[in-house]
């Protein structure tokens, strides 16, 4: 089964910019796949997603600032997440849209004001 490990989330001011990764243990070739968050209190929602053709797709609140992107050779999905607001501070996972995959621990990101 396919593991997932996310990375990349730290502190950062608000307006800046971080880069997450989520590396899976076996291929992602032929899969769409999306980026998750969960802040404190709050249930986990679906930010961004990637088909297998890189067609992607984002909610509203991340349209314009965050880019989704894939290297398939490295079994790799990217989030580019640039102008970082304070509501952005959460727990960030990656798995398929219907959550195929056990989830991976996350990675943390903390927007400061």
């Amino acid at each position: 089964q396919v593991q997932l490990v996310e990375s990349g989330g730290g502190l950062v001011q608000a307006g800046g910019s971080l880069r997450l990764s989520c590396a899976a243990s076996g291929s992602i070739f032929s899969i769409n796949m999306g980026w998750f968050r969960q802040a404190p209190g709050k249930p986990r929602e679906l930010v961004a997603t990637i088909t297998r053709l890189d067609n992607t797709n984002y909610v509203d609140s991340v349209k314009g600032r965050f880019t989704i992107s894939r290297d398939n050779a490295k079994n790799t999905v990217y989030l580019q997440m640039n102008s970082l607001k304070p509501e952005d501070t959460a727990v960030y996972y990656c798995n398929t849209p219907h959550n195929w995959y056990p989830w991976g621990q996350g990675t943390q990101v903390t927007v400061s004001s």
